[in-house]
């Protein structure tokens, strides 16, 4: 029977009584769980059996209750990580704590990300559980020069793994010499070294003993930890078993204990100076691979110059600007931090953050994203974020984060390596057994294929036990669970990398996966597809003319009396009091409003001249449009089914508001104190990379959606534009059912991707198989995203398509030469084909050919089909 678990966590949200039952009753629901909450102390104490429920379930059920469970999440830089089956145990280490919720780590990128709750387990513990499973974890957080840590300790790790080859390729050196020289010209190697009398046993005996202390002490020290402390085999078992015995046959049949029996001194070195070059390699790439995230921190600003009240400037560090402070920046320097600017114009490039190729032009009230650099002309910036709040600094937390997810293609790696070693080990005493009982019969069955006798020439001519020997060592050390274990993290780390310095955040390896497997995408319209920015084009108001004048526009007659042409000119003077007075109602009621319309309207009134007055109460209609009351009067603006709700008749202008509707524009009704006064269009610019996306999605056969909260007709006049189909268009959908809208999209088994502005689209943006934010450069952190395009371009949807179809073939690629390569050396070394320092050298190639080919992934550009696209149409 299981041991009870009691923690106590704290819950942020609860206000009565009620809310703590209600947490009570959700965790009871779970298997083997119960919690007591307490919400005057703000925590619940819960007993729960980790047999049948997890923590994280816990915490899930809390959450899904409607409250916060508090939890901290944080990220452990680790050394001495070797393989996949590392990573398990040092998620198994951590995860046994009684406060840990989670934890991933992860043997490419050396961490563990670990969430936690603080009031159950600290920081310490979780550091010292993973020096407890036999890894050294990284508990500072920086050094003097402010050099992270983690960045510290790898590039340590690096000069020692460099010193470690170099000194075993000294000694190694001599022994490969003659070891060639015995392969190639046998018979010309003396018996003692010349002018000593020292047998050449005792010179290689005096080589290799150095190279196997010093080198493999690591392998044997964590072998030990593996085996007896973790009660789990790793890559390093396999290498001091290999390396071992090689070593400990040749002493033994250097003290004459085997008679006739030869020597492996060079074996057993080259074995480990193999491995140690090969881990030289993997720790080069792996910091190659982080360069993408160091270059990113590395464009911040050291300096800013801060305007002081009194006029004055001054230069000081970027850590000490406060929000709200005053900075200049010069022309060819770099933003400091993201800010609005308050005075100058200037062109600012923004390619290392949101990948957008053309500078972007910056006036006052436009936003700048820290770290990108100020083109021309001095701009006056008032900072709005600071610190690790600063877009840069969020790009870097999330691809991190990304980072430390991975798809879920990697549990099949997780899955494999789990078992490996240990039926590599039996693989390999199965072998060495059968060819010391059968030798005969299988050198019998195998000495025909080309390879045969590499090893050492057949039990013929080493001896029976002396071949077994050799087999078993050969086929330890040729598999490598570490090209597996290497396999996706590395090339997830690359793909990350790489959408981050194309403006497209992941918000993990698994999203990452996901978005190649879409196969509809879903626009929102409003600063999607279109601009976002509405400007007022129409205002026509409803009046009707007078006997015999003939409106302007309604007719092409001229008037053909004095009486027809003196009405005509009564009833023009009258329509310009009655567009004044349009236009007056509708920007008073808007004033109030922060919609895109509401806005346009208001500018658009008073660039014709009209001051909008004073607004005393405004109610806004979800989806339909607002009352207000004015010093006009109540004026109703919005669809004629909100004016026939006032009991306006909103007939006399539904003509010309159709017409409107049909050119693509947003028209609405104005009515004051029941009276319909006319007419308003708005337009959103279509955006010209919104064609070009939509063309490329369907040449992929990936079926194109959109939704809009606007009428039929202007939702189709845009569709039309640029591309999309118009019974895949869903128009006048309130935001509240905009993910009902894409539910039923996805209700015959489609997969689809929700593409909005993160806001009013949150519910949409969860309920879709991925959800895609498009941020203003600044808002990086969308919660309900789970990619965030830094630009509002739709055609960086396909860019975040293409970025995950790249890494998901790398990947493949990664586990197909890992596999392929296991799966055809290992039959080679239990035949008897490979000498144990090629297989070690072979084990070393496979793991570095894996990082390699991760690394090459680096040069991927996915804009490059589409500027061909674009090229061509």
């Amino acid at each position: 029977m299981s041991e009870q678990r009691t923690v106590r966590i704290d819950v942020g949200g609860m206000t009565c009584a009620n809310c703590a039952a209600t947490i009570e009753d959700a965790v009871s629901d779970l298997d083997g769980a119960a919690a007591t909450a307490n919400y005057a102390t703000d925590e619940a104490t819960v007993e729960y059996d980790p047999e049948h429920v997890s923590l994280s379930e816990v915490f899930d059920a809390v959450e899904s209750a409607g409250y916060d469970p508090i939890a901290e999440t944080v990220t452990v830089g680790i050394t001495g990580m070797t393989c996949a089956n590392c990573s398990a145990t040092i998620e198994d280490a951590v995860g046994g704590l009684p406060g840990v919720v989670s934890v991933d780590a992860n043997y490419a990128t050396d961490e563990a990300t670990v969430r936690y709750a603080p009031s159950v387990t600290t920081r310490e513990e979780i550091d010292d559980a993973v020096e407890d499973a036999g890894y050294e974890p990284i508990r500072d957080e920086g050094d003097d020069d402010g050099e992270s840590a983690k960045d510290a300790a790898r590039a340590a790790e690096l000069r020692r793994q460099r010193r470690l080859t170099l000194f075993g390729a000294a000694l190694a050196a001599p022994l490969l010499a003659m070891l060639a020289l015995e392969l190639f010209a046998p018979g010309t190697l003396p018996e003692e070294l010349p002018g000593t009398g020292l047998p050449l046993g005792w010179v290689a005996f005096a080589l290799a003993t150095p190279v196997q202390v010093v080198l493999g002490r690591e392998f044997y020290v964590n072998s030990y930890k593996a085996l007896v402390v973790n009660r789990r085999a790793n890559m390093d078992v396999l290498i001091a078993l290999g390396s071992s015995t090689a070593y400990g046959y040749s002493v033994i049949a250097l003290l004459g204990v085997l008679p006739r029996a030869g020597l492996y001194f060079d074996t057993a070195a080259l074995i480990l100076v193999f491995i140690t070059l090969g881990n030289y390699l993997e720790a080069r790439s792996k910091s190659q691979a982080g360069e993408a995230i160091r270059s990113l921190l590395e464009l911040e600003a050291d300096t800013a110059t801060v305007i002081h009240e009194d006029g004055t400037e001054e230069e000081v560090p970027v850590d000490e600007i406060a929000v709200g402070d005053r900075l200049k920046v010069r022309p060819g320097e770099r933003v400091p931090t993201d800010g609005v600017v308050r005075e100058g114009e200037s062109a600012v490039d923004e390619s290392m953050v949101t990948g957008e190729s053309v500078p972007v032009r910056k006036e006052p009230g436009d936003e700048v994203i820290g770290s990108t650099v100020n083109e021309n002309g001095v701009l006056v910036v008032e900072a709005t974020k600071v610190g690790e709040e600063t877009a840069i600094q969020q790009i870097v937390k999330r691809v991190k984060e990304a980072q430390s997810r991975q798809p879920e293609i990697q549990n099949l790696a997780d899955r494999i390596s789990a078992y490996f070693v240990p039926a590599v080990i039996a693989n390999a005493l199965l072998w060495g057994a059968v060819w010391y009982v059968a030798p005969e019969a299988l050198a019998g069955l195998v000495s025909a294929l080309p390879l045969w006798g590499l090893a050492a020439g057949g039990p013929a001519a080493v001896g029976v036990t002396e071949f077994a020997v050799l087999v078993f060592a050969s086929a330890v050390l040729i598999a490598c669970p570490c090209a597996l274990g290497l396999a996706t993290p590395a090339a997830t780390m690359v793909g990350t990398s790489i959408g981050a310095q194309h403006g497209v955040l992941f918000e993990g390896g698994d999203v990452l996966e996901r978005v190649r497997d879409t196969d509809a995408v879903v626009f929102d319209k409003t600063g999607t597809l279109t601009r976002g920015e509405m400007t007022l084009t129409d205002a026509v108001p409803i009046s009707p003319a007078p006997d015999g004048a003939v409106p302007a526009g309604e007719d092409e007659l001229e008037p053909t009396d004095e009486a027809e042409r003196a009405a005509g000119a009564e009833y023009a003077e009258g329509l310009g009091d009655a567009t004044e007075r349009l236009l007056a109602a509708a920007a008073t009621a808007e004033r109030g409003s922060e919609h895109p319309i509401a806005e346009a309207v208001v500018a658009g009134a008073r660039e014709r001249g009209v001051e909008p007055a004073e607004l005393q109460v405004l109610q806004n209609v979800s989806g339909k449009g607002i009352r207000a009351r004015t010093e006009h009067g109540t004026v109703v603006v919005g669809k004629p089914e909100l004016l026939r709700e006032e009991e306006v008749a909103p007939e006399p202008g539904l003509e010309r508001m159709r017409e409107l509707e049909s050119e693509g524009k947003t028209a609405m009704l104005v009515a004051l104190d029941g009276e319909l006064l006319g007419v308003l269009a708005v337009a959103d610019e279509v955006r010209e990379s919104a064609v070009t996306a939509v063309e490329a999605l369907h040449e992929r056969g990936i079926v194109v959606h959109m939704i809009t909260g606007d009428n039929e007709r202007t939702a189709r006049a845009v569709a039309d534009r640029v591309g999309i189909e118009p019974g895949n268009v869903r128009a006048g959908v309130l935001p509240e059912d905009k993910a009902d809208a894409v539910e039923a999209i996805q209700s015959d088994g489609s997969r689809a991707m929700m593409v909005g502005d993160g806001i009013n689209d949150a519910p949409a943006l969860a309920a879709a198989f991925v959800g895609v934010a498009i941020g203003s450069g600044t808002d990086v952190a969308i919660e309900a995203a789970d990619v965030t395009l830094m630009r509002s371009d739709p055609e960086d949807v396909v860019k975040a398509i293409n970025v995950s179809e790249g890494t998901l073939a790398k990947i493949k690629q990664n586990l197909f030469w890992a596999l392929g390569y296991n799966t055809a050396m290992i039959p080679l070394a239990s035949l008897g084909l490979l000498q144990p320092a090629l297989a070690a050298a072979a084990m070393a190639f496979s793991s570095v050919s894996v990082l390699a080919n991760s690394m090459a992934f680096r040069s991927y550009d996915p804009d490059e089909r589409y500027r061909l696209l674009r090229r061509f149409r």
